[in-house]
């Protein structure tokens, strides 16, 4: 048992209890990488080592696209309501509550609106920590909201997707949503103002199947999952093996279904490079 102890200044101390590493000091990426988590955030939550994008939020999104993280946010407070009395394993306003506390958040989604390279852009981004990032009344509520104010402002609309599919706590409420974004989205391009739709991983089911895949542009980081049944779920029903790299990003441009990929730490530049563009205000450098 002395293998297993280590000794200083005549103290035995049980390795189970020493800490050489501050908790959180490194991230190991799914490939077995060890990245100083300094680094990975100097380096836009991206392994230099093997490419791995890190799952990030809507503060990190921010932090990314709007010039010195400078942004007003739009529909702050704004949180669900329990129209169903929806009840699994706890109910669902004691859930709403916990994941709350937890997260920071208000619910699966966030809108900001600031200048990005010294162009307006109003920027939704979805939070996958809050209940898997499932499409609610209010995520589809403020998506319509932040379109209004595209709108009426005429600066263009980027809508950044997360998540595992529709909140199965609002039910008919949140399928709803997916007929009232891709609505307004369709107000937007009547306008000719630009809508840019970056899929992250994961982005699935019925958020998928709706505002996701309907930008003037849609764009997706490397290796993201993007489809709208899970993998196991498509192999069961049609009873083959799948294709290497079925649901990835790649996978999914290879089909048709994405313009281009595009690496983190270029997202800003690409993004406002396409709004320049539609917006007639492209400059050569």
């Amino acid at each position: 048992m002395a293998w297993f102890k280590r000794t200083e200044k005549g103290i035995t101390t049980p390795t189970e209890e020493k800490l050489d590493i501050p908790k959180g000091l490194w991230y190991k990426t799914p490939s077995g990488k060890i990245v100083d988590t300094d680094m990975l955030k100097k380096n836009f939550y991206v392994s230099p080592e093997d490419g791995y994008h890190v799952r990030i939020g809507s503060k990190e999104y921010f932090e990314i696209m709007f010039d010195n993280n400078e942004f007003t946010e739009l529909d702050a407070n704004m949180t669900s309501l329990d129209p169903l009395n929806f009840e699994d394993k706890k109910k669902y306003p004691d859930r709403l509550i916990e994941v709350q506390e937890k997260t920071q958040l208000k619910d699966a989604i966030r809108t900001g609106v600031g200048k990005s390279m010294g162009e307006d852009i109003v920027i939704t981004a979805m939070d996958f920590n809050f209940i898997g990032g499932s499409m609610g009344s209010v995520v589809g509520e403020k998506i319509a909201r932040a379109i209004d104010y595209s709108i009426k402002h005429n600066i263009p609309f980027m809508l950044i997707s997360k998540s595992g599919g529709a909140r199965m706590m609002e039910a008919a409420f949140s399928l709803m949503q997916m007929a009232k974004t891709s609505a307004k989205l369709a107000l937007l391009s009547r306008a000719k103002i630009p809508y840019i739709s970056l899929l992250t991983d994961p982005t699935t089911g019925g958020v998928t199947a709706s505002f996701a895949m309907l930008g003037d542009i849609n764009i997706a980081e490397p290796k993201a999952l993007i489809g709208f049944a899970g993998p196991r779920i498509v192999r069961e029903t049609i009873g083959k093996d799948l294709p290497e790299g079925f649901q990835t990003s790649e996978f999914v441009q290879e089909h048709g279904f994405l313009d281009f990929i595009v690496e983190r730490r270029y997202l800003k530049i690409k993004v406002n490079q396409f709004n320049r563009l539609i917006m007639n205000k492209y400059k050569r450098d």
